[in-house]
């Protein structure tokens, strides 16, 4: 359980997350990840690294019942820092990273997937953030690299899912297969890239990155700044209270008068 690394000689090096039962990664899991990712890229054995999950879903986010158990912020920002190092691991991994999803990827999943450079998913796979219903904001900078602008937008702010067949469509998820050839699947592409000169992938991804049209360092940390922001204000606790209490978002409440935000 938690986070693993295998390497197979071949040049490839796989880390599974492992929390169960839906993988919602405690904020010191975040780091870990973070740390499990970067050791591999900076080993020149590695050519290439798998992310991929045991379990029922890839990746359930944050762990939201940790953080209404602690006392003050220390766990809020803790995640916080967390996923932004997790993020920034994949993003600035020197090997490419692809991302193995199976079942439901929400939330700080989709700034792994976002993040990474080859993505394939089990035909049951689901993506989306339901940041808005636990009152915060987060990782549409990253949902921004898998759909366009304005379907982005849509997602966001309804909270909806959208499925791995339609994000091929739209050309960020390289294959969609059954779960069980999932592995298989990462496992053939992967390879693919592990054959070539490592010495020339590792310069490419450099490329690739310093040439990227949005820089998704600044655009996710302004992003964060306004959850602290309702943190502040009391909102993010209310809504997090609920999820906790219920396992349902919070219903709509009216602005107080006189709050035109």
């Amino acid at each position: 359980m938690g986070i693993t690394s295998k390497s197979d000689g071949s040049g490839i090096t796989t880390v599974t997350v492992d929390y169960p039962p839906v993988n919602a990664i405690p904020s010191a899991g975040w780091f870990e990840l973070a740390d499990a990712i970067r050791e591999a890229g900076k080993d020149m054995d590695t050519h290439v690294v798998i992310l991929r999950a045991e379990g029922r879903g890839f990746n359930a986010g944050v762990d939201i019942k940790e953080m209404q158990a602690t006392e003050g912020h220390g766990a809020l920002i803790d995640a916080n820092r967390g996923c932004a190092a997790a993020f920034s691991a994949v993003y600035d991994c020197e090997v490419p990273v692809v991302v193995a999803v199976n079942g439901f990827c929400v939330g700080g999943g989709v700034g792994l997937v976002g993040n990474a450079d080859v993505i394939v998913a089990s035909d049951d796979a689901i993506f989306g953030l339901p940041e808005v219903d636990r009152g915060a904001l987060g990782a549409a900078t990253h949902l921004a690299r898998l759909v366009p602008q304005h379907m982005m937008r849509t997602l966001y702010y309804t909270a909806k899912n959208v499925d791995a067949q339609t994000l091929k469509h739209f050309g960020s998820v390289y294959d969609v297969v059954p779960r069980e050839e999932l592995d298989a699947c990462a496992l053939k592409i992967a390879g693919e890239i592990a054959a070539k000169d490592t010495r020339v992938i590792r310069r490419a991804k450099e490329a690739i990155n310093r040439i990227d049209v949005m820089d998704v360092h600044t655009s996710y940390r302004i992003e964060q700044g306004f959850t602290f922001e309702l943190n502040l204000a009391g909102v993010a606790d209310e809504h997090r209270d609920e999820f906790v209490a219920t396992g349902k978002p919070k219903s709509n409440t009216t602005a107080p008068k006189g709050d035109s935000n």
